[in-house]
This record gives C-alpha cells, sequence and structure tokens, in this order.
C-alpha cells in the first residue's frame, strides 16, 4: 500500500485545516492509547488511516504506511544528536514557489532575510548556552533537528514530519532505535505555519514553544494543550491600537488586511474592538499577497484612499512585501494620513530603511527588548567561510550580497532566477548586520524558547529519575506540565513565564517612525501600553513626542461627522454608518453636556436648560413678590390706602350716627358693610407674595366669606327700602317687613350659605400650593391650587348670584321719591360690582401665574372701591360739606308722611 500525502499539501491551507480537524477529532477520542503505546503498531496503522482518508491511493507500490512528499529544492536541514532531541521550524526564507523544471517537481524556498537568519541564529546559539546547563543539571546531553519552513505550510508540515521520523526517515513516530528522542518542538514564526504544525504535534502530545505566532486560535487550551509562545495573541495587539484610537478619539479609520486566513481572522478581532467603542471603518482594502500588483488594482486602492477623508490607516494581517509595495506606490495619496503598524509589523525593523517614504511618521505597536545575555564572538564574523556546510547562510550571501557559490549550476540557476550577476565575495563577505539584528523582534525571544524547553528538559529529567517505574517513553506527554511552571530563570521580569493559556504576557511600546532632514531614521519612544494596570491607566502617550504626517503637525482628526457640541445630540444618517451622523439641538427642557451625545437628558422638574442647552439652570420662581414685583407695592398702597378711607367713613359714620341720612340708611347694615369693605381690602394681602397651604386656603375662602356678608349687607339694605316705601301706602301689608330683625335676618341666612359652601370646600378638597413646571419655560410658577374647581366656582356664582339680586331689586326701587334714594347708588354700586367680576373672569381664565393673581385682586379692589364709594362717598359729601341737607325734612322732601326706618 502506498499513501500519498502531496495532494494535501498541494491544496495549501485548506487541505492542512481538514487534516487538522481530522487530528483533533481523532486525538478526542484516542488520548489514552497513544500516550500508553505511542510506538506500537497500532498507533502506526491509526496514523496511516487517518493518512488514508484524507488522501487518495496511489498506483505506485511502496512499502507499508510511506509518505510521498513535496520535495524542496534545497531542504536546509540541521541535525545534532543528543540525548534529548528538540525539533525547531524556522522562517527563513520569505517564502516558497513551486518549480517544475526537473522530473519531480518540488518547492523552492525564496529570498532569505538577515532578520529571519538571525532567528536560526539565536536557535544556535541558545543550544549552545544551554546545552552546558543539560549537561550538569541532568547529565545528558541536548540536540537538535532544524529546519527552515520558508514560510510556506507544506515545507513546515513536511519538515515537522520528517522530524518526527528522525534523520533520513519518511515514517512518522518510527525509529530504529529503541525510542523517539524528540522531546518538544520550537516554532514557528508565523501562524500560517504554526497552526498545522501544531495540530500535527497535537496528535503526539507533544510541546511546541513557538516565538513569533500570534494567532488567537492557538490560545484555545482545549485544542492546543501543549502548545506555548513567547508573546500574545493578536487580540492583544490590537486592543492596544483600539486603546490609541479611543484616546485621540479617533473614529473613522481605513484598514490595509492581507488576502490569507491571517487578515481575515486578524481583521475580525479588530472589528470587534472598533464596535465596542463605535469606531467605523471607511473603508476595507484586501491586498492579495501571491500576485504582484496590477496596475488597475493600484489605480482603484488610490482612488478609494483619495475618495475617503479619514486620516488613520491601520495594517492588518500578516507581514507582505505586497501591501509595502502598494504603500510605496501610493505615497501621494496616502501623504496627511497617519498608518498605525501592529508588531507583525513592527517586527521587521530592516523596513524603515527600505520603504521609509511610505512608512515615515507611523504610529508602531512594538515588542519590548528583552534582556539578551552576553554572546560573547558568536555572532562577530557570520559568513560562509565561517559556516562552509550552512546553506541558508550560502544563499543569504547570494540573494543580499550577490555572492557566487562553490556550486557552478546553483550559481547559474540563481542567476537566471533573480536576474543577479554574482560575483566572488571571497575575503569580504560578512553579515555586518548580524548583531544589529539580535535586539529586534522575535529575535531574542527565540533563545528564550529554547532556554524554556531546556529548564523544563532538566527538570522533567530530575523527577524521572526520581521514578524507577517511569521510562522515558512518556516523558512528551509530561513535558508541557514542566513548561508550565517555568519560574523566572532567564532575568525577564516575571515570576513565571508563561499564563493560563500558555503566553508569555509583555507590555508594549508606541513608538513613531522619524526621517531627519539628513534622511537618517529613528524610532522616537512615545508611549507604553501595560495591560497589567487599570484599564484607564494602561496607554500612556505623549502626543508631543509625536511627528504627524502634515504640514503644521498636528494631530489629525479622522472622523466621519464633526462633534456634536454641548447642547446637541447626533442623528443617524439613512443607509450610513453609526460614525456618520448629523447634529440637532436638544429639545425644549433637555440638555447634553457631553461632546457627541447620542440622547439628551431632562433637566429636573425645578430646573430648566439654558440657552446653550448644555446644563441645567435653576428654574425662576414666579409670584407676586414684593421685592421684585411693582404691582405687588401698587396693590399694597391701595389696599392700605383704601382701608384706611373705609376706616374714615366709618368713624364718620360713628360720629354722625345720629343724623338723618346716617339713621335713614339703616346705620347697623352699613357699619357691617363698612366693616365688610375694609376686611375685603386686607384680604388683598393673603394673594400677595410667596403661596403657602395657610395663604392658599385662607385667601379664597374669607374674600368670598367678606364679600358674601358685604352684598348680603347691600341686599339687606335694598330690601328695607324696597319695603319701606310699599309699607307707605294706606293698608299696605309691607309694614310688618320693615323691621331691623328682617334686615339682620337677611344678612345672617345669605352669608351662611357662603359660608356653607366654604366649609365643606375645605373639608373635602382644599386649596394648596402648587408648583407649575410647565406652563413657562424656566419659570416654576408657584400658586394656589384651588383643589376643587367646582367649588371655586360655586363660591363666585353664588357671590354674583346676591350680586344680582340686590341689583334687580335696587333697580326696581331706583325710581322711588326720595331726597336721598340709597337705591340709586347700590344700582351703581352693583353695576359696577357685577361689570368688574363679569370682566374678571376671561381675564382671569386666560392668564396664569401672578397675572392671574393680578387680575382678581384687581377685581377684589375694584369691586370693594366700587361698593365703598358709590354707597357711601354721596353719604359722606352730605355729612361733611353739606350737613343743611342732613335733616329728616329734607329727606322726605315735599313728602308730609313721615316714614320710620
Amino acid at each position: 500500500m502506498h499513501v500519498s500525502l502531496a495532494p494535501v499539501l498541494h491544496y495549501g491551507s485548506e487541505g492542512l485545516l481538514i487534516l487538522g480537524v481530522v487530528f483533533d477529532y481523532i486525538l478526542l477520542h484516542v488520548r489514552l492509547m497513544l500516550r500508553s503505546a505511542a510506538s506500537s503498531n497500532s498507533c502506526k496503522v491509526l496514523l496511516c488511516l487517518v493518512i488514508l482518508y484524507i488522501t487518495p491511493l496511489s498506483s505506485n507500490s511502496a512499502s507499508p504506511c510511506s509518505l510521498q512528499l513535496t520535495k524542496p529544492y534545497e531542504d536546509y536541514e540541521y541535525f545534532k544528536d543528543g540525548d534529548f532531541i528538540i525539533g525547531g521550524i524556522v522562517s527563513v526564507s520569505s517564502y516558497a514557489t513551486n518549480y517544475t523544471f526537473t522530473e519531480d517537481p518540488g518547492i523552492l524556498c525564496m529570498r532569505p532575510y538577515a532578520r529571519s537568519y538571525v532567528n536560526f541564529l539565536n536557535f544556535m546559539y541558545g543550544f549552545e548556552s544551554m546545552n552546558q546547563q543539560v549537561v550538569l543539571a541532568a547529565n545528558a546531553t541536548l540536540g537538535y533537528h532544524l529546519f527552515d519552513s520558508c514560510t510556506d505550510t507544506r515545507k513546515a508540515v513536511k519538515s515537522v514530519l520528517q522530524i518526527l521520523s528522525g534523520p533520513r526517515k519518511t515514517v512518522p513516530n518510527y525509529s530504529c532505535t529503541d525510542y523517539n528522542k524528540v522531546a518538544g518542538f520550537i516554532g514557528d514564526h508565523h501562524s500560517a505555519t504554526t497552526i498545522p504544525i501544531a495540530q500535527i504535534l497535537g496528535v503526539y502530545g507533544y510541546s511546541q514553544i513557538s516565538y513569533g505566532a500570534t494567532d488567537y486560535v492557538l490560545s484555545d487550551r482545549r485544542l492546543y494543550p501543549n502548545f506555548f509562545r513567547m508573546l500574545q495573541n493578536y487580540r492583544v495587539h490590537y486592543k492596544v491600537i483600539n486603546q490609541i484610537l479611543k484616546l485621540f478619539k479617533w473614529t473613522w479609520v481605513g484598514i490595509f488586511i492581507t488576502d490569507d486566513d491571517s487578515g481575515e481572522t486578524e481583521q475580525l478581532a479588530l472589528m470587534d474592538y472598533l464596535a465596542i467603542n463605535q469606531i467605523c471603518a471607511a473603508f476595507t482594502i484586501k491586498i492579495n499577497i501571491n500576485t504582484p500588483s496590477q496596475p488597475d488594482r493600484i489605480i482603484r486602492i488610490k482612488e478609494a484612499i483619495q475618495k475617503s477623508n479619514t486620516q488613520i490607516i491601520i495594517l492588518c494581517g500578516s507581514f507582505s512585501y505586497a501591501v509595502v509595495n502598494i504603500l510605496q506606490i501610493a505615497t501621494d495619496v496616502l501623504y496627511g494620513k497617519t498608518l498605525i503598524l501592529p508588531p507583525s509589523w513592527t517586527d521587521n525593523s530592516f523596513l524603515t530603511d527600505i520603504y521609509v517614504d511610505a512608512l515615515n511618521c507611523t504610529l508602531n505597536v512594538e515588542l519590548p527588548s528583552i534582556t539578551f545575555p552576553l554572546y560573547g564572538s558568536f555572532f562577530d564574523n557570520i559568513s560562509p567561510l565561517k559556516y562552509p556546510n550552512d546553506k541558508i547562510l550560502e544563499d543569504l550571501f547570494l540573494t543580499e550580497l550577490r555572492c557566487l557559490t562553490p556550486n557552478a549550476s546553483k550559481n547559474t540557476f540563481y542567476e537566471s532566477l533573480y536576474g543577479y550577476h554574482l560575483s566572488n565575495c571571497t575575503g569580504r563577505g560578512q553579515a555586518q548586520n548580524a548583531k544589529g539584528f539580535i535586539y529586534r523582534g522575535v529575535s531574542s525571544r527565540m533563545y528564550y524558547s529554547v532556554g524554556a524547553m531546556a529548564v523544563a528538559l532538566i527538570a522533567m529529567n530530575l523527577n524521572l529519575k526520581s521514578q524507577p517505574n517511569e521510562t522515558n517513553h512518556h516523558f512528551r506527554h509530561q513535558l508541557h506540565h514542566y513548561i508550565r511552571n517555568i519560574s523566572n530563570e532567564f532575568n525577564i521580569n516575571r515570576t513565571l513565564v508563561f499564563d493560563d493559556i500558555g503566553e508569555f504576557p509583555l507590555y508594549y511600546y508606541i513608538t513613531n517612525l522619524n526621517r531627519l532632514a539628513s534622511n537618517w531614521t529613528y524610532m522616537q519612544l512615545v508611549g507604553k501600553f501595560n495591560e497589567w494596570v487599570p484599564e484607564d491607566q494602561q496607554l500612556f502617550i505623549n502626543s508631543s513626542l509625536i511627528t504627524w504626517r502634515s504640514k503644521e503637525n498636528k494631530t489629525p482628526r479622522s472622523q466621519c461627522s464633526d462633534n456634536c457640541l454641548p447642547g446637541y445630540r447626533k442623528v443617524p444618517r439613512t443607509g450610513a454608518q453609526a460614525c456618520c451622523y448629523d447634529c440637532t439641538q436638544c429639545p425644549d427642557g433637555e440638555i447634553s453636556n457631553t461632546t457627541d451625545s447620542e440622547n439628551c437628558m431632562k433637566c429636573p422638574e425645578n430646573e430648566w436648560p439654558n440657552e446653550k442647552k448644555d446644563q441645567c439652570l435653576l428654574k425662576v420662581e414666579e409670584f407676586l413678590s414684593y421685592e421684585n414685583d411693582i404691582i405687588a407695592v401698587v396693590f399694597s398702597c391701595a389696599s392700605v390706602l383704601f382701608f384706611l378711607k373705609a376706616t374714615l367713613i366709618l368713624v364718620i359714620f360713628n360720629l354722625f350716627k345720629d343724623t338723618a341720612i346716617v339713621k335713614a340708611n339703616n346705620k347697623n347694615l352699613s357699619f357691617v358693610l363698612l366693616v365688610s369693605i375694609m376686611l375685603s381690602f386686607l384680604c388683598v394681602f393673603l394673594f400677595l407674595g410667596r403661596p403657602m397651604d395657610v395663604t392658599c386656603k385662607l385667601r379664597q375662602t374669607s374674600f368670598a366669606v367678606i364679600f358674601s356678608i358685604a352684598i348680603s349687607s347691600v341686599l339687606g339694605k335694598t330690601f328695607m327700602i324696597y319695603f319701606a316705601f310699599k309699607a307707605t301706602k294706606p293698608g299696605s301689608n309691607w309694614r310688618n317687613w320693615v323691621s331691623v330683625k328682617i334686615s339682620n335676618s337677611v344678612v345672617l341666612i345669605f352669608s351662611s350659605f357662603q359660608i356653607l359652601i366654604n366649609t365643606l370646600w375645605l373639608a373635602i378638597t382644599p386649596p394648596y400650593q402648587d408648583l407649575d413646571t410647565q406652563s413657562y419655560q424656566g419659570k416654576i410658577i408657584i400658586q394656589c391650587n384651588e383643589g376643587s374647581v367646582i367649588a371655586f366656582y360655586s363660591v363666585l356664582g353664588y357671590m354674583g348670584l346676591l350680586a344680582a339680586v340686590s341689583f334687580i331689586v335696587a333697580f326696581l326701587a331706583r325710581t322711588l321719591p326720595d331726597s336721598f334714594n340709597e337705591a340709586k347708588y347700590i344700582t351703581f354700586s352693583m353695576l359696577v360690582f357685577c361689570s368688574v367680576w363679569i370682566a374678571m373672569i376671561p381675564a382671569y381664565l386666560s392668564t396664569k401665574g401672578k397675572n392671574m393673581v393680578a387680575v382678581e385682586i384687581f377685581a377684589i379692589l375694584a369691586s370693594s372701591v366700587g361698593l365703598l364709594g358709590c354707597i357711601f362717598f354721596p353719604k359722606c359729601y352730605i355729612i361733611i360739606l353739606r350737613p343743611e341737607i342732613n335733616t329728616k325734612g329734607h329727606l322726605l322732601g315735599s313728602r308730609t308722611k313721615k316714614i320710620a326706618i
């Protein structure tokens, strides 16, 4: 039976995802079997069945469970034997492509870079320095089996299967030796290659430490319980970026994403954070990283950038030269726009020298440097002369320094492939910039990955030796426990290296790329992000240190709409994103005291917005006040003046009570009427000043009872006048009605009805103080609520009825003969009284607040003055100025019959 894995590998990441799903599913059901018999025949058969399930049968015959893998043009394999073997997958070459110029198609690794090669050197240096500790502490040696993944998933899978098989073998988990000495794995740098490696290693229970992969899915301890990494997942990176956007209040951003799995997943993480703070994406441009940038595509990208008013663009996804090339081409439309780069981009520090125009003035989220131990002369004189068997270094010199290699056919091939002219570099070729990359990006994390694995192996080996029944067959299933509990062994300022999800928590630097006039570039440290402090203190940025990409070096404003100032609220635009809105002023009675408020707040009942509607002010309290209203002072003075006049008239009537005119007009009723009028003038003071519950209860009832007594007195006078003249006829029965008791009874009976009505009013629904906050903007009308409208208008109606009856009777008696017919003056007084109150009612109903009270006070004063003037002023005129006619004879005139009233 011959099994081929090539179809899956050629399918790329999709095939690997299927492979990973099947592996993870099988893992859940056969974990115990794998742990107890890792090298048994049943495991070999199981693996063959898995591969058979995924890949088709080949027509070629081969040994059982053999694998036909796509071979690379150059495998870049490094092996050193030891008691423990650590597998390593390192991305040095930038990418891989297919070649078909030989009989067997294969993978061609392209463009190794010095920065990535430093990761390879750090791997080697880590083994050199850690091997001494392993030998001393565990009496064992540390070996490695290392491959370049070429940043290609096919090459990565092929490499990890090769490591599992051992040197020169192609059967995973099978070795001619007693047991497989592979203890764990280091790598890889990129998530695209790290995930399939983790899926395969998860089946066998191997521990893995990545020095650069950031995909969030690797934090799932259910799927990857043995996976660790020397940094955090990309969600933390985009959390930092989100905090930067929030700090500068940027709500309208553009996004560049790479057209791969990394770009898609990281974009989703970024959008989650943007949604939390209501930040919108003005555009999202997806860039294909596998095909050259086409001119029409570049034009569309530039047009999208120009049409948008966003000033901030975020790069999302894995690093890609395709994206950088587009940024370089579109530099003219990117002027004035600030780029924000995540750590996956800022790790590539060499970009600042090559693409400075495209990346100048960017804001960068960078991983902090970790203290690197003294390395002596290890990184000195890195050249093919020093390491003649290092194929990666040979290719690195070929591509970067264009140096000839000892292989003539290889020289010819690469000259045609890259279009270079190679020359002899013997004696001068050195990787002079190797040391410059030691502390940058994830390079130092490679060293500590090896160190963490070595320290965990030492602890595990010592523990296994103390347990005689344990064998080395099971050590790989226990290693992750020791890695998880590594303490501060490397002076990296943390108690434990890894947290609960196998990540190395970090703080982050915020840097700003600057290019001086001398074309010298440098990274300006402008801020820091620390996740272990309260959220409002996590991010600190000194914006004065930032150089912005603008002429005036001002902080960019990146919003779809202008800020809605306090006093306004946001109104969403139809069909637009939430960040695009219009501003409208808050309605009456509401305010907004923050910028970009979505809703306006109602002011409390006793407050009202100011003109800008950005704060609530106490409403003005309105009532007839002595301090603020002149009319209150006028009413007070008038009331006192007329009270004094009424008092004077009362004194005059008392002094002249024995005169004919006083007697003729029923002096007792006159005194009652005068006192009532005096009290009605004093009632005005119950209507002035701040209404209280007591004054509200007294003002209407007192005024009603006093006026009812006054009108009843007038009615009694009118009846007596009418009865008196009717009684002058011989044999008239009206003489029985001419009596003081009758007049007193009229006053008492008709006043009692009003007293009864007011008593019921106070007992059932009495008036009370009321605060009217709705009638006027910015005012609180402090008024008396009458409690019962029916009772109030019943009181007024009863007074009107008494006045009407009195008016009718007086009108009928106005023509009766007498030299001083009081019925005429009563008629006038009632006419004035009724006219005043009839005119008062519509005016009273059409006003509010203190104007309503003023109308009622005016009606009280006017009607009282009408009674006083029409009834008593003519009498006082006669008493004071015409005493000669104040006689009984003159009063009767030509009438000879005397009538005693």
